[in-house]
């Protein structure tokens, strides 16, 4: 610790100062790291500030003197935070980070210090970096300050001058400069935070403990399992931080491997918000930093010293002995010159610089050598091939015996400050000459970003159509073969009664005509099917409760298990009324249990529970955003095969199955996702292999309203008219509205025919008496709704029964239908149309 000969304010006051009753006690009892760092900060030409032991006493150069202010000289060997005691806030969380051993860098940060008796603001860029002692732990924290005021001045010069055209140069880097972050990546991922749904690539997934196929079906929690537990509230933190306020997402952290081995990544992102300033999705890249971390580690434990310089610092620091080798240099020299500091340790300056760079330095490295300090500026070249300006510091270093054993290099790049100077004389010069030129610039960026933009909306459009064209070809394949099954029954049955009709063997058709209804039944069900699956089903909603229904359809329940499953019923008592459609109800259960049936063969346990449950979105994970509330929940269980996460993945798929071909459609969890999207509930499934299967389907709860008796009504034989009642029917296809008229007139109603809305409403305008509509929906023209809506301007109490194959306004019978008037779907049985009939006319006293 010798000073240089031509000594300094803080060179004399170490010497003055009585250190024995200072919280470092006597200098001959400093630890030698404490040494090397006050001898490079007092060497230094930046200011800079150090702070050692659990009190943090300061030490610090004559640049940083000058920042002091009035509080220079009594603050020198001090503890900081009886100094600075209206900095507490700001660095009390600088000085716990660094002292943990991590990097703290502030740009343009403003203090109101008090100079000759003024207040005066002063902008500074700040380094908080950790130093270390003989024993590797953090004993002290080094300051860097470069005082900005005269860069912030002109920086503001130019802004207010070219404000429109730095602004948009700003926005434009920015896009490009995420993209940029994002090269030569190992690891990148997108996060829907609405959806909390985690796309990552299939690295970033196995670093983080995830199998590469879930990588884009799980929430950001299971990625955060990976992290090692003592990183883990940190990165969380991180992540909201700059969620809540927009800043960029950049930490390094530990991952905790399977196999128990250690991971350090770098990630860096952002978080994207929408016009209303809601956060929506996160992207980012990560870095695997695992091997610079290893080597960071031998060399702090190796060297003491370089632990003080290793950390970011905005200069070149080193240390060249007096043969000119780099024995300590920092990272910024590999910026420079590409060289690592493994890379730099042990060759002379002029292995490093060349020969033509080593000849006009080589006076001034004498004159370290020879014990004088020196500054001078230079134009180096930067391994980039640009040319930067430099101001470089040799400072000679003394040791034990007070002589030179080599010197400290101190480089600055003013290569900015520079710049800046000459860009303002330059735009002082030609201003309107750059700012067309940036305009010309920035217009023809744009242009190839609108390009850019147009064909990858022209790719995705591509992609997507694909992708439903997929979609589509399924579906029409699992129908058609479904279909073509059904009308092979059909017609074969048909035509075979033909040809026994025509050979007189009528009393051996009765065999075909039920195969022939048989298949047709199973194409009804069918057709109902994909209209649950696809939501556009007529729902015909009514109160029920849940509880009754699933008594009621017990003794079903037992006969389809079979003898060697168990069924056990868990009903809560005061269970919430729904309003949904029971047969669409009943057939989802009965489903679900067939579906618990054929997982058993070997026989096992089957559950069928209710309960009311309040949900949201974090409570269950559902194919469709859940809309927070008071639910109903019906839960199907059972303890079989289970399904593998592949098949698990497609189990809502239409048309898909593991049954053999024959034995399943396919359309069964699809239409009971259909049926519950439909009713505005919602349908999850959890199920392992081995361990079973459990699924739930949840229903809006219905307030204030009794439930009624509404459980499979029994159909009996087709009532007869009453003398004198009138049926208009409309119908466009021949075949049905010939059904439905000789239906009619079997029956003895008076009935009138017609093929189209335009067709029927001279009847409907006459006098003559009608006592029930019978319409289509789906009319050419006018359709059977708007028809009714004429009719009844003429005939107010007309009632009205609608047939339906598939109308999509028809599908919500609460907003379509209205008093007086009610809806069958095709197909129907005969006996049901005729009840129907009955019901509304209204039935004979």
């Amino acid at each position: 610790m010798n000073a240089s000969p031509t000594g300094s304010d803080a060179q004399a006051l170490i010497a003055r100062l009585d250190w024995e009753s200072s919280p470092l006690g006597s200098a001959s009892t400093w630890p030698q790291s404490l040494r090397t760092a006050m001898d490079i900060v007092i060497h230094s030409p930046m200011p800079m500030l150090l702070l050692w032991g659990e009190q943090l006493t300061q030490i610090y150069n004559d640049g940083f003197a000058l920042l002091a202010g009035s509080k220079h000289p009594y603050a020198f060997g001090q503890p900081t935070h009886l100094i600075w005691p209206e900095l507490k806030d700001f660095t009390d969380p600088i000085y716990k980070a660094v002292l943990q051993g991590q990097v703290r860098t502030y740009s343009e940060q403003r203090f109101t210090l008090q100079r000759d008796g003024k207040d005066s603001d002063l902008w500074l860029d700040l380094t908080y970096s950790p130093i270390r002692d003989e024993s590797a732990e953090v004993a002290g924290i080094l300051v860097t300050a470069i005082e900005t005021n005269e860069r912030r001045r002109i920086a503001l010069e130019l802004e207010q001058r070219s404000a429109a055209s730095l602004k948009a140069q700003q926005d434009t880097e920015e896009r490009l400069q995420l993209a940029l972050a994002a090269t030569d990546t190992v690891g990148t991922w997108d996060w829907d935070i609405s959806e909390d749904r985690f796309l990552a690539d299939a690295y970033f997934a196995q670093l983080h403990g995830i199998d590469p196929a879930m990588a884009s079906q799980l929430p950001i929690t299971e990625y955060l399992h990976g992290v090692h537990p003592e990183d883990r509230a940190l990165i969380a933190r991180s992540i909201k931080h700059c969620i809540a306020h927009g800043t960029e997402y950049a930490e390094e952290y530990r991952l905790l491997q399977p196999d128990g081995e250690l991971r350090w990544v770098f990630a860096r992102g952002r978080c994207y918000k929408d016009h209303h300033g809601r956060p929506i999705r996160f992207l980012g890249a990560a870095l695997d930093i695992t091997e610079r971390k290893n080597t960071e580690q031998a060399l702090r434990q190796s060297q003491t010293e370089l632990q003080l310089i290793i950390n970011a610092m905005p200069i070149l620091i080193s240390y060249v002995d007096r043969e000119e080798r780099f024995r300590l240099n920092n990272a910024a020299y590999l910026d420079w010159y590409g060289l690592t500091p493994q890379e730099l340790y042990g060759r002379t300056v002029r292995e490093v610089l060349g020969d033509e760079a080593y000849a006009l330095r080589a006076e001034h490295i004498a004159e370290a050598l020879s014990g004088r300090p020196c500054c001078f500026s230079i134009k180096t070249p930067h391994r980039d091939g640009s040319i930067r300006h430099a101001l470089m510091n040799y400072l000679p270093r003394h040791g034990a015996d007070g002589a030179v054993n080599g010197f400290y290099i101190f480089v600055i790049d003013e290569t900015e400050r520079k710049q800046t100077e000459e860009a303002l004389r330059n735009l002082n010069e030609t201003l309107e000459e750059r700012v067309s030129a940036r305009t010309r610039q920035l217009a023809e960026a744009n242009e190839k970003l609108l390009n850019e933009m147009f064909e990858r909306e022209r790719a995705e459009e591509a992609l997507r159509h694909a992708q439903k064209m997929e979609a589509v070809g399924q579906l029409t394949g699992g129908i058609a073969h479904d279909f073509n099954n059904m009308l092979t029954g059909i017609i074969g049955s048909l035509d075979l009664m033909q040809r026994y009709i025509a050979d007189g063997r009528t009393a051996e058709i009765a065999r075909f005509t039920e195969a022939a209804v048989s298949s047709a039944n199973r194409a009804a069900a069918l057709t109902h099917r994909l209209l649950a699956f696809s939501r556009r089903q007529s729902l015909d909603r009514k109160p029920l409760n849940p509880n009754d229904l699933i008594r009621s359809l017990e003794d079903l329940f037992r006969r389809t298990k079979g003898d060697h499953i168990e069924l056990k019923l868990r009903l809560v008592k005061d269970v919430w009324t729904v309003s949904t459609d029971v047969s669409q109800l009943e057939n989802a259960l009965l489903n679900l249990v067939i579906n618990a049936r054929d997982a058993m063969p070997d026989g096992g346990e089957l559950c069928i529970e209710t309960a009311n449950v309040y949900l949201d979105d974090s409570e269950i994970n559902t194919l469709e955003p859940v809309k927070a509330g008071d639910y109903l929940m019906i839960g199907v269980s059972d303890n079989g095969t289970g399904m593998t996460p592949k098949i698990l993945a497609k189990a809502f798929d239409p048309f898909f199955t593991t049954k053999p071909i024959g034995q399943g459609t396919g359309l069964g969890l699809s239409m009971i996702y259909g049926f519950a999207q439909q009713s505005g509930g919602h349908v999850t499934l959890f199920s392992m292999p081995g361990q079973g299967t459990n699924v739930r389907l949840y229903l809006p709860r219905l307030h204030g309203v009794e439930p009624q008796d509404v459980l499979s009504p029994v159909i009996g034989e087709a009532p007869s008219a009453i003398a004198g009642e009138t049926v208009v029917l409309v119908e466009d296809d021949p075949a049905v509205r010939m059904l439905v008229f000789d239906l009619l007139k079997e029956l003895g109603y008076h009935a009138y025919q017609a093929e189209d809305a335009k067709s029927a409403l001279p009847l409907l305008e006459s006098g003559l008496r009608v006592d029930l509509l019978v319409t289509d929906v789906g009319l050419p023209g006018m359709n059977g709704r708007q028809l009714a809506e004429i009719a009844r301007q003429h005939r107010p109490q007309l009632k009205v029964l609608f047939m339906t194959g598939y109308a999509e306004k028809a599908a919500e019978r609460q907003g379509f239908l209205e008093e007086g008037m009610d809806m069958v779907a095709k197909p129907f049985s005969i006996d049901l149309l005729a009840n129907k009939i009955r019901t509304m006319i209204g039935q004979p006293q």
